[in-house]
């Protein structure tokens, strides 16, 4: 079948897509390549179709499907999107990802090489020609703006030929093979779909179970992209296959998406409003009790499909405040000694099958995690990590947020019920980066935890780049015991630049203490009950500032930036962790599922050049930049025109 008919077809509603297919995954450079096979007459693979009636079919798109049969492309759809795409210069009906994957490709007449606009390089250069004008308005348009350009018979001849040979491309033959016959279910085609993706962009197993799922309700992924953005607008960001996790578990008590072959779609339904009742429940609960009110404190998210699994098992009778508590000591410990960093689906099999007896859990499930650990006590070393990105980083925030800690400016409490939904912290560098650099201290020194501290951006302002030893003075008068509420050795002579590293030392202490006495009463129901925060679920979220220096401004104010672009948040100070949840580098930004998930690479920003760090995510398959400028270039030249 011609590529032109293919896409006529489509149009006439004769072929489409069935409701069980994922959404458009390609990058970029998969488009290209897929283009200049098409230019250079490689093969490009067959298509596979399912002949089914129209009427009942489980098509996916807008437009009404032709009468009598429709043809449901099974594998295929990447390379009929993409030419769609490029030769309509729109997406087609059934689409679902981002047409930015596809629009702008130009083709340079005389190199032969195909690129995405870019302005800089592209501008007022007439051998640049868009392809999707080209295939739309026809090679002869085109070669007549370039004779006089061409100053040879010879350079005409082969500039027509290869116009021509890139406006035929619709003209290409594609063969399809057929699946036909009353015998043909919708499980039958979803076995074989499931089969014949095993190879190309790989579908995860949860896509695959979600495409089972949408094969016998089409409205699926859509009523679970609400959730998403419900809790995203909140200021929590998860995944589809996070929330299919945690409605599985609910579900079925097991961590493989595999348990879902026999859950029927009402059941299904069901359980994904449960998973939306928990997790809403979940996310009040660890504000409230832990002060943990923003994505990047979240710690632990792969223990939740867990906790809601737990709380579902109790129905509408909670958990008394003593197990609710336990629960939360468990959880906070979970982030801690990274038990859900690697192999996550493992690890929550092995928690699930531990809490599957009602009676006994939450113990059970802590004596596991205690005899991994060989012990959960908290110690001075355990908090030497650096980064916003470190896992004691959220441990620190939780301190901040329900021990009391006083602002140093206002005195004020810094939980977050005293603060209000519309109030938000920055994290301080206690010493500031650029004198601890001038004296000759490491990055992870200037940047260890222990250094941060969190306080109001009017305090910040205030503080701005000062040394401890003069305004520690200034904040010890004004406000007595502020600032051991955040756990600042009172040693004046800690408080020089020249005794930094035991400044360090003696507030990892501290801190350790201070967490292990938290958690304790945790543990044994020592702890009084504090305010419940408003519905954290139906807010709108404000995202706390960074630090006051020029560096940590730098990286904010890239993340801000391609933020307002209009794709994904950073991660700022990422840990980039091995399955087993060791850190094997810790990245400035990083956006580990691509500024275009699922169209593109995970990218990453680096400043300092370390060569392990580049080595580990050349590995990892990571796009890296080592530098704000360079990140925004990319971000300009190949992912927004």
């Amino acid at each position: 079948m011609k590529i032109a008919t293919i896409l006529d077809q489509i149009d006439l509603g004769t072929i489409a897509l069935p409701h069980f297919q994922r959404g458009f995954v390609w990058n970029r450079d998969q488009v290209k390549g897929l283009i200049n096979s098409l230019y250079r007459r490689f093969p490009i693979g067959s298509l596979l179709i399912w002949v089914t009636p129209s009427e009942g079919a489980p098509a996916r798109g807008d437009g009404p499907l032709a009468p009598g049969v429709v043809n449901l492309l099974l594998d295929g759809q990447q390379r009929i999107t993409s030419l769609y795409g490029i030769v309509r210069g729109k997406p087609p009906k059934f689409f679902e990802g981002d047409a930015k994957a596809f629009s702008g490709l130009h083709f340079h007449v005389e190199d032969e090489v195909f690129e995405f606009y870019m302005p800089m390089k592209m501008k007022d250069d007439p051998f640049w020609i868009n392809v999707t004008e080209l295939v739309q308005k026809g090679a002869a348009t085109f070669f007549g703006s370039l004779l006089t350009k061409l100053d040879t018979d010879e350079k005409r001849t082969r500039c027509l030929a290869r116009l021509n040979a890139i406006d035929q491309i619709k003209e290409i033959e594609i063969y399809d093979e057929k699946i036909t016959g009353t015998d043909k279910t919708i499980d039958v085609v979803v076995d074989i779909f499931n089969r014949i993706n095993s190879g190309g962009t790989k579908l995860s197993k949860g896509d695959l179970a979600l495409a089972k799922i949408c094969a016998s309700w089409p409205e699926a992924r859509e009523e679970m992209r609400k959730k998403l953005a419900k809790w995203n607008k909140a200021g929590f960001q998860f995944t589809l296959e996070w929330l299919l996790r945690n409605t599985t578990g609910i579900l079925t008590g097991e961590a493989y998406f595999e348990s879902l072959k026999d859950v029927k779609t009402e059941m299904f339904k069901n359980g994904l409003a449960e998973a939306e009742k928990r997790v809403d429940a979940l996310l009040n609960l660890i504000a409230s009790r832990l002060g943990i009110d923003y994505d990047r404190v979240l710690g632990g998210r792969g223990a939740i499909p867990l906790m809601s699994r737990y709380l579902a098992q109790h129905g509408e009778k909670h958990p008394d405040h003593i197990e609710r508590d336990k629960l939360l000591y468990w959880y906070v410990h979970t982030f801690l000694w990274g038990r859900y960093a690697g192999a996550t689906e493992s690890v929550l099999a092995q928690d699930l099958g531990i809490i599957k007896e009602k009676a006994g859990a939450l113990d059970r499930l802590i004596d596991n995690l205690r005899k991994i650990r060989g012990d959960l006590t908290i110690k001075e070393q355990d908090v030497s990590g650096w980064s916003t990105g470190a896992r004691f980083y959220p441990l620190l925030y939780l301190l901040t947020r329900v021990c009391g800690a006083k602002d140093w400016g206002s005195g004020v409490d810094l939980s977050s019920f005293m603060l209000g939904k519309l109030s938000s912290l920055q994290v301080h560098h206690i010493f500031p980066k650029a004198v601890l650099y001038e004296k000759g201290y490491e990055r992870s020194e200037v940047n260890a935890v222990a250094n941060f501290t969190f306080q109001t951006q009017e305090t910040n302002l205030w503080i701005g780049k000062k040394l401890p030893e003069k305004y520690f003075e200034e904040v010890a008068a004004k406000h007595p015991g502020a600032l051991e509420s955040h756990w600042i050795p009172m040693d004046k002579a800690l408080w020089k630049p020249e005794r930094y590293r035991d400044f360090l030392r003696e507030r990892r202490s501290l801190i350790a203490k201070a967490a292990n006495d938290f958690l304790d009463g945790l543990l044994h129901g020592r702890l009084p009950e504090t305010k419940v925060v408003e519905d954290i679920t139906l807010r709108v979220a404000i995202a706390p500032k960074m630090v006051a220096d020029e560096e940590e401004d730098m990286l904010l104010e890239c993340a801000i930036w391609v933020e307002k672009q209009g794709l994904p948040s950073a991660d700022i100070g990422y840990e980039l962790c091995d399955e087993a949840g060791n850190v094997l580098a810790v990245l400035d930004l990083a956006w580990p599922e691509g500024m275009q998930p699922g169209l593109s690479k995970p990218v990453a920003l680096i400043l300092d050049g370390d060569k392990d760090a580049e080595k580990i995510l050349n590995q990892k398959g990571f796009l890296y930049f080592k530098s704000v400028e360079n990140l925004r270039e990319h971000v300009q030249e190949e992912i927004l025109k």
